[in-house]
């Protein structure tokens, strides 16, 4: 299984490192994250080395749905009420700084970039759209209402985002990466107090920034309990609809919809990582129904990490752990939060002053009703009896008949049906 993207750029082909490297900032994964972060620490003239475990973009970013875009859902009247609206203004200006940005990489790159409104909508509840509208207004972004859009099925209402935009990520990713100091098939095995220890190696650095998608430091941090991981579904269309746009459901399981070329992409079927869900049979059933000429041509998956309050963990790892610093946490918005954590941890590790230090900061509370949530599914994963358990945290794992893979309710590692590693936070293979 591989999706769109993958099957439709080309190969990095960097080396694996050989024995041991010393350098100024050293970049632990691969993803759009850790390769922005490559990508600004070259421009800035900063010693840096990145080491990815596979290949560059071969994980999480290699089968995201790739919307730049400062809609992420009904989240600001949420950030408002909770937050205050000064905390509210500043997640959406970091998010459209991010995505000036990237219009101005992607001016130069082949990667298929394209301005394109985006949407949410809501099936039942015009009076949620009409309050994000009037959230947004409030901060000083102009944002639309409607009732009619070009998706098979009525809405209640909707909010339209001018001036968003979507591309193709590995196509983006393969580009901006040349040239930079990558090294592939290098997997970290061991992290500690400014060294990192490969199976070939030992690296050293002055900073540290951890970009493996689930942080993979246990001891630090607490991310174990303020972050989950949750699965989504993609199946790409050819002979269904042309919707103009993006779009996406309010709902927590809804769909979402957007345009690449000649196909339709569809997303939805979610669930928690380890739990059952509609997965690609009920995007495959939708389309049946309201797109009964269709042919699928690509299908894949999604793994997105949760952080406890709707907003990214990007910053010092921990109190504790100077030098260190983590990217995690984007809520199925990695395309965004992957350039405003970049352009964030490259001032950190500089020194230099950011405006949206303290909005992401990892250290803030924790005091969230979801921590709750995470705290029982660890602990039930903890006292699950099962032959098959996850070297992560020993949480009992759950075979996933979709995927045919052995996934985990606590932490979202998942292993293939040999007990190979997948997804971390896990670092290794299952133990025969």
């Amino acid at each position: 299984m591989q999706s769109l993207w993958e099957s439709t750029a080309g190969h990095t082909g960097f080396e694996s490192l050989e024995g041991d490297l010393k350098t100024d900032v050293l970049i632990i994964g691969g993803g759009m994250a850790g390769v922005l972060c490559a990508h600004m620490l070259h421009r800035r003239g900063i010693p840096y080395a990145l080491v990815e475990a596979r290949t560059v973009g071969g994980g999480i970013t290699g089968n995201t749905t790739a919307k730049l875009t400062s809609q992420h859902g009904l989240i600001y009247q949420g950030l408002i009420r909770r937050f205050g609206a000064g905390l509210a203004g500043k997640y959406l200006r970091a998010n459209e700084e991010a995505l000036e940005q990237y219009r101005k990489l992607c001016a130069g790159v082949d990667c298929d970039f394209e301005e394109r409104d985006s949407y949410v909508y809501s099936l039942d509840d015009r009076r949620k759209i009409e309050r994000e509208i009037a959230a947004l207004d409030h901060l000083g972004f102009r944002a639309e209402f409607t009732d009619s859009l070009p998706l098979p099925f009525p809405v209640a209402g909707a909010l339209r985002y001018p001036g968003q935009a979507q591309f193709h990520p590995l196509k983006f990713i393969r580009a901006i990466s040349k040239g930079l100091h990558i090294y592939e098939h290098t997997a970290v095995r061991e992290l500690g107090n400014m060294w990192a220890a490969t199976d070939r190696g030992k690296i050293t650095a002055e900073k540290i920034i951890v970009a493996t998608h689930f942080p993979i430091l246990n001891k630090h941090g607490g991310y174990f309990i303020k972050l989950y991981q949750h699965r989504s579904y993609v199946t790409a269309l050819k002979n269904a609809a042309d919707v103009g746009g993006m779009y996406v459901d309010e709902a927590e399981k809804g769909m979402s919809f957007r345009n690449y070329g000649e196909l339709l992409l569809i997303g939805g079927g979610d669930h928690r990582t380890g739990k059952k869900g509609g997965n690609w049979q009920e995007l495959r059933d939708f389309a049946r129904r309201h797109y009964p000429g269709s042919e699928e041509k690509y299908f894949w998956a999604a793994q997105d990490c949760m952080s406890l309050d709707g907003i990214p963990y990007i910053g010092a790892y921990s109190p504790g752990t100077p030098g260190l610093y983590v990217a995690s946490g984007f809520n199925k918005w990695g395309m965004t939060s992957s350039m405003a954590a970049a352009m964030l941890l490259c001032d950190l590790v500089e020194g230099r002053p950011n405006p949206y230090a303290g909005l992401f900061s990892p250290s803030r509370s924790v005091l969230r009703p979801q921590l709750a949530i995470n705290a029982f599914e660890s602990a039930a994963g903890l006292l699950t009896p099962s032959a098959r358990r996850c070297p992560h945290l020993g949480c009992a794992l759950k075979w996933n008949a979709c995927e045919r893979s052995w996934d985990c309710p606590c932490h979202g590692s998942r292993f293939s049906q040999e007990g190979k590693l997948i997804d971390n936070p896990a670092t290794g293979d299952l133990k025969k």
